[in-house]
Parts: C-alpha cells; sequence; structure tokens
C-alpha cells in the first residue's frame, strides 16, 4: 500500500481527562489516523466510546504493539522522558503533552533519539489554534498597534484547595503550576517574538498547606524594549483578560475563552458546524488613536478553531516530511525558562 494513503495507527497512554477531551475526538475525526489502542491500567472505560479500541494494561506492551505507528504520552509530566524514550527507542513517532519534559536535558535526549531512530516527535501545544491566540496573531498582523511596547498574557483560575492529583501537588519533577500553565504561555510567546534577550521569575506559595507554587510570574525583555509578562494564578476571583497588547497607536484586550475544552467537555464532536466558534460577545477589542487624538474602538471577531490542525501538522510531517510548527529550539528554550 502506498505509505502516504495508510492512516497512521495511534495508541493513547491515558484515557482520563486528556485522553477523552484533547485526543481521542480528534484522532477519531481525522481521516488520516486510526485510533487502535489505549493504556487503562484499572477500570475499563474507553470502549464505550470506541468500541473497537484495544484496551492494555500496561504502557510497555501498547509501545510493543507492532501495529503502533504514533504513541501519544499524556501521562503525568515526570513520566514524559521516560515513556517517550521507549516509544521511539521501539521506532514509533511520538506525540507529547506539555511540558515534553521536565529538564531541557531531557528534551535534547529526546530529540537526539528521534533522529537516531528515524522517528519524529511532537510538543503538543495545542494553545496555538485557540481562537482566543489566533486573533492576537491576527491583531499584530494588521499593524494597527504601531510599534509593540507591552504584551501580557494571563492564566487565571480560583481553586483554593489542594487538587488529590499527587503528580500536580506534591513536589515531585514537573509539579506545580508553572509547569502546568507556564508551557502554554511560553510556547505562545516564542511563536510570536523569538527568543528573549533576558528574563526574570518569580514563585509564589498562597493556597493554605500547598507543597507545590501556586502563583508565577515571568518578566521577558525584547528587542526594541518590548516588555512581555506572563501570569498564572490559582487564586484570581475575578479573571483578568487573558491577553493585552499595548502599542504606540492602539491596545487590544482579549479574554480566554477556552471554548474547544468547553464544546469537548460537553459531548461536541469536532466535525459539528458550531465547533470552536466564539460567542460574539467573547471577541476582543482594539482601541486605536490617530495622530489627531481621535480614539477607535473596533471589534475583532474571532476566527473558528480546532485542534485539528494541530493533528493535521502531525499527519503533514510523518507521511509528507512537512515542517511542524513547534521547533525543537523552541521547546528547549522553554524549558531553559522554567527550570532556570
Amino acid at each position: 500500500m502506498d505509505n502516504t494513503k495508510k492512516t497512521i495507527r495511534t495508541g493513547l497512554l491515558s484515557f482520563g481527562m486528556s485522553g477523552k477531551v484533547f485526543h481521542a475526538p480528534f484522532l477519531k475525526e481525522h481521516q488520516g489516523f486510526s485510533l487502535e489502542a489505549v493504556v487503562e491500567r484499572s477500570e475499563k472505560k474507553a470502549h464505550h466510546s470506541y468500541p473497537e479500541i484495544k484496551s492494555y494494561d500496561a504502557v510497555d506492551a501498547l509501545i510493543a504493539d507492532p501495529n503502533i505507528e504514533l504513541v501519544v504520552v499524556n501521562t503525568p509530566n515526570a513520566s514524559h522522558f521516560e515513556f517517550a524514550l521507549k516509544a521511539l527507542q521501539a521506532g514509533k513517532h511520538v506525540l507529547v503533552e506539555k511540558p515534553i519534559t521536565v529538564t531541557s536535558d531531557q528534551a535534547k535526549k529526546l530529540y537526539a533519539a528521534a533522529k537516531r531512530h528515524n522517528v519524529h516527535i511532537f510538543p503538543y501545544q495545542n494553545r496555538r489554534f485557540d481562537s482566543d491566540f489566533l486573533s492576537i496573531q491576527k491583531v499584530l498582523d494588521s499593524g494597527k498597534l504601531g510599534r509593540l511596547v507591552e504584551v501580557h498574557m494571563r492564566y487565571d483560575r480560583y481553586r483554593h484547595h489542594i487538587s488529590p492529583k499527587a503528580h500536580k501537588e506534591t513536589p515531585v519533577p514537573g509539579s506545580g503550576l508553572l509547569n502546568d500553565l507556564g508551557p502554554h504561555l511560553l510556547d505562545a510567546v516564542l511563536s510570536l517574538f523569538g527568543n528573549p534577550i533576558s528574563w526574570t521569575k518569580t514563585l509564589g506559595q498562597f493556597r493554605p498547606n500547598t507543597q507545590v507554587d501556586d502563583y508565577a510570574h515571568i518578566h521577558l525583555l525584547y528587542p526594541n524594549d518590548v516588555q512581555v509578562f506572563l501570569t498564572m494564578s490559582m487564586l484570581v476571583v475575578d479573571e483578568q483578560p487573558a491577553f493585552i497588547l499595548n502599542g504606540t497607536k492602539g491596545s487590544y484586550l482579549k479574554h480566554r475563552t477556552n471554548i474547544q475544552e468547553i464544546q469537548l467537555s460537553e459531548g461536541m464532536r469536532p466535525g459539528d458546524p458550531l465547533f470552536g466558534m466564539e460567542d460574539p460577545s467573547k471577541y476582543g477589542i482594539l482601541t486605536t488613536i490617530d495622530e489627531e487624538g481621535t480614539r477607535t474602538r473596533e471589534t475583532i471577531p474571532s476566527d473558528k478553531s480546532t485542534y485539528l490542525n494541530l493533528f493535521e501538522y502531525v499527519y503533514q510531517t510523518i507521511r509528507n516530511g512537512k515542517p511542524y510548527p513547534v521547533t525543537e529550539e523552541q521547546v528547549i528554550k522553554q524549558l531553559e525558562i522554567l527550570e532556570s
């Protein structure tokens, strides 16, 4: 069979929230993939949604399956390196949840292993394909802000309690809010602006009895004195705009919508015509000023978004050798900032 026509037989290493919401629906929807197997250590639930799926009791068993071509590593952060390396050494392509590993040294070893075994490793940076982030790109490309001066990006949540998830709430490698949300914000900044000249980082612990950081702030300096501020917090009752861009000719404010995750959690499938469509009340606002001092307020419609585009990039890289948009350089720099 022509290799370019074959579906990519794929296995998931977990069928928790990320497997159910962020991976399985798109692997099912995209005609270039075939969701073949999953690892379920205790309860076997995947077959209720995917009757033909094969359920393994252990990661090693799935990786050893000769029919699997792509392995999705969506397990706790500290296990990413071990499982991804095993899959690469078995000759599998690998798609890895963020952060791809907990250290830059581990990531370099994975990329080296992928090259050595003639396979690909893909960081799963799905937030590049969110409608709110796409609107940021649209505004920057329009030039209406003038020369960029200041950028704020935030992830706000209110979770005063300590989660029972030990891999997030106990001081193990890859735990804490910075490692949970920092990869999203840093990937956004690195994809838009490239590598910073310098950065500083602040962590905080504010919830009662927390063992890990539940607040993080990163200040990055870019050429032409562009200032970029990234903030993550578990204790924001009144959610702030997720994106604020200030330039010499205007400002853009946009709240985070997370529309795809909401729709998927409610059972909507990626093929639904309404999938990835923001409510117009959530659109961002661009305010510009001309040389006479006249202000113009403009609503920026958000484009339809879908994580199917990420899986299309994975497919095109594996089958047709096209470049994947999240580069090795960006991933290494992201981790260097996180671990600094």
